[in-house]
C-alpha cells in the first residue's frame, strides 16, 4: 500500500477505534434515558429513574423547591436501587419496568448490541491481520464489518427510543417527562464514527482504479 494511502487507513483505523470505545461503554452503561413525575407539590417526593440495555436504577429525592415541578434538574445523586431487568435476571426485581415496557423491545435492543459488539471484534481481528506481508485486502472485509457495526448500534438506538417513548405513554407509569443522556450520545456518536469511518476504510483499501483507456486493473497500482 503506498505510503498516501497507509496513513489515511491509520487515521480511519483510529477514529473507528474510537466509535468502538464509545459502543463498548453504551452497551454496558445504563444512562439512555433519565425518566422522571410531573410534580403538583413542592413537598412531594421526585422518583426519577435511569436505565440502560440491561437494569434500571430508581432514586427517590424529596423536592423541598416551591418552584421545582418536574425532576429534570434533580441529580440521581441520592440512594440508588438498581435491578437488571427480569428477563434478564429472573431473581431481580423489576416488575414496574417488565409491565410497562415490551420485553421484546428490551431484548431486542440488547441482542443487536451484542451483535454490533461481534462485528467490531471481527472487523479487529481481519485489521490486526492487514498489516502482515501482503494482506491489505483484509481492510475490505473489515470495513464491511465496522459498517455494519454501525447500523446495528443505530437499529438499537431506534428501539430503545420506541420503548422509551411507548413506557412515557404507558398509564402504568409515574414517569411522564424523558431525556436522554449519555449513553444514548454515546451511541450515537459510536454509529457515527463506525459507519463513516468503515465506508472511508473501504475507500481508501480498494486498489487505484485505471487512469487511462488502456490500462487494466492489472496495470493499476500494485498494493504491497
Amino acid at each position: 500500500m503506498p505510503q498516501t494511502k497507509t496513513w489515511k487507513v491509520r487515521v480511519t483505523l483510529f477514529f473507528i477505534l474510537v466509535g468502538g470505545v464509545l459502543a463498548m461503554v453504551a452497551v454496558v452503561t445504563d444512562h439512555w434515558a433519565l425518566l422522571s413525575p410531573h410534580l403538583e407539590h413542592h413537598n412531594e417526593t421526585c422518583e426519577a429513574a435511569h436505565f440502560g440495555l440491561w437494569r434500571i436504577c430508581t432514586t427517590r429525592i424529596a423536592v423541598r423547591d416551591k418552584e421545582d415541578k418536574n425532576c429534570e434538574r434533580i441529580t440521581l445523586s441520592g440512594e440508588k436501587n438498581c435491578s437488571y431487568f427480569r428477563h434478564f435476571n429472573p431473581g431481580e426485581s423489576s416488575e414496574i419496568f417488565e409491565f410497562t415496557t415490551q420485553k421484546e423491545y428490551s431484548i431486542s435492543a440488547a441482542a443487536i448490541s451484542i451483535f454490533s459488539l461481534g462485528f467490531i471484534i471481527v472487523g479487529s481481528i481481519c485489521a490486526f491481520l492487514s498489516f502482515g506481508n501482503k494482506r491489505d485486502y483484509l481492510l475490505r472485509p473489515a470495513s464491511m464489518f465496522y459498517a455494519f457495526a454501525g447500523l446495528c448500534l443505530i437499529v438499537a438506538v431506534e428501539v430503545m427510543r420506541q420503548s422509551v417513548k411507548r413506557m412515557i405513554d404507558s398509564e402504568d407509569t409515574v414517569w411522564i417527562e424523558y431525556h436522554y443522556s449519555w449513553s444514548f450520545a454515546c451511541a450515537c456518536a459510536a454509529f457515527t464514527l463506525l459507519f463513516l469511518g468503515g465506508l472511508l476504510l473501504l475507500l481508501f483499501s480498494l486498489p487505484r482504479m485505471p487512469q487511462n483507456p488502456w490500462e487494466s486493473c492489472m496495470d493499476a497500482e500494485q498494493e504491497h
